[in-house]
């Protein structure tokens, strides 16, 4: 069997907003749709039927168990498209491209979108454990006195809903409280965060200067740029806020993190002989991909550090250099743990601690993030990676050629890596 080449043909995605704020009242489901629906209008995929759909939320109600498919339906592609609910923590949207890209290999489909949306403003509260059993034994009561005998065993306190922390079960611990301990273990200065931090805004504030963000985004609900970009922003500003996490010894900030989002994207991806058929451009292939799994419990420096692992073995099986690159897309959950990536890859002493033989090399920084990434357009989770496949494979469609590499960290000591060549 000949496995067939992967386009990337298309991008779509709605601005990224704060949470709790212009998108405060739409659902997953809301920013999906709206997301799909641009996509549709701007490659004109109206009424046609799709290999599949698949995507998906980090955080999604019980009612959304079939977020894509349900998406999917209230758009104007033909509704014999299927659709596939797919999670990875914040490896969600590439895991998602991944997953049709395989399938467009194999032959299986001819056509696909990767997607994925956050509506954190829109997270359900958990209850406790007894008003649930106390809820589920009244709603097994028949009789009116017999459901209110069972809901008066309630007490105040059962009511108090239980907000999202987005803690990791294993430790207790918060990303940012994980990532505090990452950056005082490899030795990350506040400095160097900041300035990363402030490199993505300036860089990013470029790019939609350049009009480079202009055909990439859907208005939404009047907005029509990431809300998160600091355009006023400086080093003595960003220097200035107080730590986040540690309170007294850290060094992570709302500057140099990334807020909890809102948002939605979604890509394109097809066979060569269906985007030539559907008179679609391509913009660049999926040529490689890896996903990695570590420990990080007993190791809780290493919680979004898996990238590491998995750039290892996607260099090795295509038998490229980190050096050769063009372009580096690395997600900015935090300043620090894109600082602690690129630190471990530069040194053999580290890598050797992720099993890795020697070190993968040192990249020029000029090539890194170079419209901007998550620490000014903020990160709404399973939306990223189309982000992020979409701003490589324009870069390397307007250069013409070359390749890029794109890494993204995720919770539970998971990450992703991926190569785009043109």
């Amino acid at each position: 069997m000949s496995v067939k080449k992967v386009a990337i043909v298309g991008y779509n995605r709605t601005p990224f907003v704060r949470h709790n704020g212009v998108f405060a009242n739409a659902t997953n489901q809301d920013l999906l749709v709206a997301t799909l629906s641009g996509l549709i209008e701007k490659y004109n995929l109206h009424h046609k039927r799709l290999g599949e759909v698949a995507g998906g939320s980090v955080i999604k109600h019980i009612s959304e168990s079939n977020l894509v498919r349900e998406s999917v339906m209230k758009t104007s592609l033909d509704p014999a498209t299927p659709g596939c609910d797919i999670q990875q923590a914040c490896d969600t949207g590439i895991e998602s491209a991944i997953y049709i890209a395989n399938k467009i290999a194999l032959g299986q489909i001819e056509s696909g979108i990767a997607c994925g949306v956050e509506a954190m403003s829109n997270i359900p509260f958990e209850t406790n454990a007894r008003l649930r059993k106390i809820l589920l034994k009244a709603n097994g009561e028949k009789s009116t006195f017999g459901k209110l005998k069972q809901l008066s065993k309630a007490k105040i306190k059962d009511f108090i809903p239980i907000p999202y922390k987005g803690k990791e079960p294993e430790t207790g611990l918060v990303m940012g409280e994980h990532t505090e301990i990452t950056a005082k273990y490899y030795g990350i200065s506040r400095e160097d965060q900041d300035h990363l931090a402030l490199l993505s805004h300036v860089n990013m504030a470029k790019a939609y200067d350049e009009g480079f963000y202009k055909d990439m985004i859907t208005p939404y609900l009047g907005i029509s740029v990431d809300n998160n970009l600091r355009r006023d922003t400086t080093f003595e500003k960003l220097s200035k806020l107080r730590p986040a996490f540690d309170k007294q010894n850290g060094t992570l900030t709302a500057g140099n993190s990334t807020p909890f989002t809102d948002g939605a994207s979604a890509v394109l991806l097809a066979s060569e002989d269906w985007a030539i058929k559907n008179n679609l451009p391509i913009l660049a292939y999926i040529t490689q991909a890896e996903i990695a799994g570590i420990e990080y419990v007993k190791n809780q420096h290493n919680l979004l550090l898996a990238p590491v692992v998995a750039a290892d073995r996607m260099l090795k099986r295509a038998n490229i250099k980190l050096d050769e690159f063009d372009y580096y897309e690395i997600h900015e959950a935090f300043a620090a743990q894109v600082l602690a990536t690129l630190k471990i890859w530069e040194s053999d002493q580290l890598s050797k601690e992720f099993g890795l033989d020697q070190a993968l090399g040192t990249i020029d920084r000029n090539k890194l993030n170079v419209k901007g990434s998550s620490l000014a357009a903020a990160h709404p989770f399973a939306a990223t990676g189309g982000r992020i496949i979409a701003t490589l494979a324009k870069l390397l469609n307007e250069k013409g050629a070359g390749k890029g590499l794109i890494s993204i960290c995720a919770a539970r000591g998971q990450g992703v890596t991926m190569i785009l060549e043109k």
